[in-house]
């Protein structure tokens, strides 16, 4: 019977009674008073108890008994109550006793039941539940080593079993790690891929960027195959040319041009990859490359939008002869849009590196890529003259020899600034700039680009200093099923195009065309908008990953080189900070104290700190 001054559980904790009326009065430990139902408690020991409820639980914990030889006493027992078994395991009776007796039953190795009721446990429970124990306080036993180590930085081999949790925060496939708890360290990518670090369990060329980003780093397996038979228009007479980087290894894209005799306009030609002929809305490679977003370009290695297997088919000039979705451009003298066609084609197509057509532009002699130029030219006059920004900053090109994750060596070299690249990019656009116009006419849902520009300065600085001013009021470029102008470029109307290998927004506006060129169902614009969104949220993935991982490889590029000094151009200066640009890294840094130096100075930086794991690199102005 409950009563005054008696010992009770109460969820599991030890409680005084202190009053008895309609309900049970009981005080818990931190002086807490609560009143609760009799059936809300279980009686230990009718009491009276003398002491307090810290100090009851005190004194329980440190009595010693013999939970077992109760055990084998009471095997054949039917049941006792939590005062017999009490008696047995500590010889006495007592509050103290009582409690320490309902710790035994609520461990529940030896004894099950109630406290009116004790059972001991089957001979085989206790058996297995023992072996169970032992080999739990053997595996903390080992933890707690393997704790004591890795706080001291001297790992055994065998450590890597227990930080799997480490490398499954490192890499965004957990959120949580006991490892790192326990250590008393925050549970972030970062901090775990600090300590993997600093145990050797990983070596500074393990890149978890893309997998922290939930990119997926499996080969695309769902084949195109080569392109249907069908009707082309035989281009194969033109001169075309494919320009890209010398590391590039996928082109989508070749440039023709024919002058119009006693016209002064020109035909430009963009002839563009074409996997839409055999990639259909819907079908397993368009969903799985929508899922991708876009093809992943690392140091390290790519892992394409489409199925290796299919870039023998598409790339252009990787064969003799090449299909292509090719956009005719006819160029008033102004160099403006006057029309657009667009047709499946044949093309032969010889690869330039942007170094071997500099070369041939250099030399004056190659005409169809002097036509290129100039048209280019044109483009680009109308477009600034119109409000284009033109933002020219240093970029640098990162390459990463990786035998395996354990050693590596990474180079960085400056991209030069290239006539032939900006001919490409013209006519690339000059090429979205037409379909978009060509989809408008069709009304034709479509997949277009537009952007916003913010508060431009009326008189942007020179250099890089004025492209800088002119990057930081831009914004996010809008996907829409709807044209909208695009600030950035200075056109009314834009699309991309170029790329269906590379970007899934590309891919989807050629199925779109090749849809409607063969009188096939188009999608509509709620389908555009749903596959954009799509497609978008992956390809933000893969941008995340690749800028994350330039980062990584910088960071171990420099680790080695702390107290080395850069020339550095300053970008904006505000205080006592400023932000400077290194050429000859790609690299834009916030220095401080940079003296008198203004926007587009150049002055030398000195690397003072590198921290891999946030992919940071700290510099500090050294002087003029």
């Amino acid at each position: 019977m409950i009563r005054e001054k008696s010992l009770v559980a109460y969820k599991g904790h030890p409680a005084l009674v202190s009053a008895v009326d309609d309900k049970i009065h009981i005080e818990l430990a931190g002086s807490q008073t609560l009143k609760v139902r009799e059936k809300d408690v279980e009686l230990i020991h009718n009491g009276p108890v003398g002491t307090g409820v810290e100090e009851l639980a005190a004194l329980a914990s440190s009595l010693q008994g013999d939970p077992r030889g109760a055990w084998e006493l009471l095997e054949a027992e039917s049941g006792v109550t939590l005062k017999e078994a009490a008696e047995l395991i500590y010889g006495e009776y007592s509050p103290q006793s009582a409690w320490a007796a309902y710790g035994v039953l609520r461990e529940g190795l030896y004894f099950s039941g109630t406290v009116t009721g004790l059972r001991a446990r089957s001979r085989e429970d206790l058996a297995r539940d023992e072996e169970k124990r032992a080999e739990k306080e053997k595996e903390g036993a080992e933890r707690d080593a393997f704790l004591k180590r890795a706080k001291e930085g001297k790992p055994d081999p065998g450590d890597s079993r227990f930080l799997q949790d480490v490398e499954a925060l490192s890499r965004g496939r957990s959120e949580k790690s006991r490892t790192l708890r326990d250590m008393g360290k925050s549970e972030t990518p970062q901090e775990a891929h600090r300590l993997l670090l600093r145990l050797g369990l990983w070596s500074p060329y393990v890149n978890p960027h893309p997998s922290r980003f939930g990119v997926d780093l499996s080969p695309a397996s769902q084949r195109t195959g080569p392109p249907p038979e069908e009707a082309r228009r035989d281009l194969t007479g033109l001169a075309s040319y494919a320009i890209d980087n010398e590391w590039s290894n996928d082109p989508d894209d070749a440039l023709s041009v024919e002058v119009l005799p006693g016209t002064g306009g020109e035909l430009l030609y963009v002839h563009v990859a074409d996997p839409a002929a055999a990639l259909f809305p819907g079908s397993p490679a368009d969903r799985e490359a929508r899922d991708r977003g876009a093809t992943l370009y690392l140091p390290e290695g790519s892992l394409r939008m489409l199925a290796e297997e299919d870039l023998a088919f598409y790339a252009l000039g990787l064969a003799e002869v090449s299909p292509a979705l090719t956009f005719k451009l006819t160029l008033a003298q102004d160099g403006s849009i006057a029309e657009t066609d667009i047709f499946p084609s044949l093309v032969r197509v010889t690869r330039l590196s942007y170094g071997q057509s500099d070369a041939l532009l250099e030399a004056g002699n190659h005409d169809a890529l002097k036509a290129l130029e100039a048209l280019a030219l044109r483009n680009l006059r109308r477009r600034i003259e119109a409000g284009a920004a033109v933002i020219e900053l240093p970029e640098a090109h990162i390459s990463v020899s990786l035998p395996d994750e354990t050693e590596g060596k990474v180079g960085i070299s400056p991209i030069d600034p290239s006539r032939s690249a900006d001919m490409v990019r013209e006519c690339m656009l000059l090429a979205g700039e037409a379909a978009a116009r060509w989809a408008i006419r069709k009304r034709l849902p479509f997949p277009f680009v537009s952007q916003e520009t913010g508060d431009m300065p009326r008189d942007p600085l020179p250099g890089m200093a004025g492209s800088y001013q002119l990057r930081r009021c831009m914004r996010p470029r809008l996907l829409s099923a709807k044209p909208g102008i695009h600030g950035g470029l200075a056109l009314e109307s834009y699309t991309q195009v170029t790329s269906p290998l590379r970007r899934y927004t590309d891919l989807l506006a050629h199925e779109q065309i090749r849809s409607f060129l063969a009188g096939r169902e188009t999608l509509s614009e709620d389908e555009i908008l749903l596959r954009l969104a799509a497609g978008e949220a992956a390809s933000q993935a893969v941008h995340h990953a690749e800028r994350a991982s330039r980062s990584h490889w910088t960071a171990v590029y420099l680790a080695d080189k702390k107290g080395s000094s850069w020339d550095a151009v300053i970008l904006e200066t505000k205080g006592g900070r400023a932000v400077a640009a290194i050429p000859a890294l790609g690299i834009e840094t916030q220095i401080s104290s940079p003296g008198n130096s203004k926007p587009n100075d150049t002055v030398r930086v000195v690397l003072s700190s590198v921290d891999i794991p946030l992919g940071e690199f700290v510099f500090a102005y050294n002087g003029p």
